[in-house]
């Protein structure tokens, strides 16, 4: 990579730290990335409301290759000092977004100095940490005909600038399930003379080890409680409402499915049992990404010819990714480079971006355009 283009990508990146939005709200971030690759690159920029991308064209009749950097930011307070530090109290990129945009931007520096004998898609995508965002943008895979698409994660817990990979699921798919029960008030000292939900609430919860059972399920099935709220904070009333959030997880989508549809066959058994209303909200919804062998493949390829340190994953990541929804619709794979082994985990308030990961990031990507 170019001494200059890495060190504008790096300064870009301090920038975007600086300045972190929450998904949805990236409107600053959006713009700083469109203005340097305007300032920078003569490249097509196609702006989509929330997200956008730019165009390398090498002709009609060439192959449409894609590049996706996440851009959003957690809702983690910076506490580290660092001359780059979020200045947006209460948010800041702890989970690398930064330095994943930087990367592309990179890419495209280079792309477009030196030219490249496919179409080149960059495709930068908002709202990544909810799930929203892929979701969103995939109608840009068969809008632009794409027929391989790729992107990388910075992870902790790998061996620096290594770059590590698998074939199939890489990561599980989730969402996130809210269970709402309601019933009737009554006097806390005559329980009998209204309906309470928590007695439903809780065989549900007593439930759960039976239901993500490995006897009963393809693969690793987990199913997390993460808030429980029933009644109110009054000793004189019994309570009649409840919600009870929880966090479904899957290595494969049918086991997802299959776990989604017990919860709720048990919610409404339960409801009517005991004479309750029942209602079911989904956040935060994300498929199970799942690379294909040919891509990954092209990954391992590239790592040898450049001299780059590839290591093999022997699972999934339990946490998701929303680049699943674009393997849906066309052949690719996602990454990942290490941090470091000691390194600070992700999405921790002493993490930050490690630079020279961008110049890992980019020059894989130029050795897979060059073998696509």
């Amino acid at each position: 990579m170019e001494r200059e283009n890495l060190e504008l990508v790096i300064e870009l990146r301090h920038e975007l730290h600086k300045h972190p939005e929450l998904s949805n709200h990236e409107v600053w971030t959006k713009q700083h990335l469109i203005s340097f690759l305007k300032s920078y690159t003569n490249l097509e920029i196609v702006d989509k409301g929330k997200w956008f991308y730019a165009i390398y064209r090498a002709g009609q009749d060439r192959e449409n290759i894609a590049f996706r950097a996440d851009f959003d930011a957690l809702p983690i307070e910076e506490t580290i000092v660092i001359p780059h530090a979020s200045q947006t109290p209460g948010v800041s990129h702890k989970c690398g977004h930064d330095g994943h945009s930087a990367s592309l931007a990179g890419l495209a520096l280079e792309i477009d100095q030196k030219g490249a004998d496919k179409n080149i898609f960059f495709l930068f995508q908002h709202a990544e940490e909810t799930g929203d965002g892929a979701l969103e943008c995939v109608s840009f895979i068969k809008e632009n005909n794409i027929q391989e698409i790729f992107a990388y994660h910075n992870m902790s817990g790998m061996a620096h600038n290594t770059v590590n990979v698998i074939n199939g699921t890489a990561h599980c798919a989730s969402k996130g399930m809210t269970i709402f029960m309601e019933g009737t008030p009554a006097h806390a000292s005559q329980p009998e003379d209204g309906i309470n939900p928590a007695f439903a609430i809780a065989k549900i919860i007593d439930t759960i080890d039976v239901l993500t059972s490995a006897e009963h399920n393809k693969g690793m099935v987990l199913c997390t409680v993460v808030h429980v709220k029933i009644g109110e904070k009054a000793f004189g009333v019994s309570a009649s409402k409840g919600e009870l959030l929880l966090t479904i997880r899957a290595l494969y989508e049918e086991d997802l499915d299959k776990l989604q549809h017990n919860l709720e066959e048990l919610t409404l058994s339960l409801a009517k049992q005991y004479g309750l209303k029942a209602s079911f909200f989904y956040n935060d919804v994300f498929p199970e990404t799942v690379n294909y062998k040919e891509s990954s493949d092209k990954i391992r390829v590239v790592c040898k010819n450049k001299g780059i340190n590839l290591m093999e994953m022997k699972q999934a990541f339990r946490a998701s990714e929303d680049f699943g929804h674009y393997l849906k619709e066309t052949k690719g794979a996602i990454f990942y480079i290490g941090n470091g082994e000691e390194y600070p985990p992700i999405h921790t308030v002493e993490y930050d971006f490690r630079d020279d990961v961008i110049e890992t990031a980019v020059e894989l990507f130029k050795g897979l355009i060059e073998i696509c």
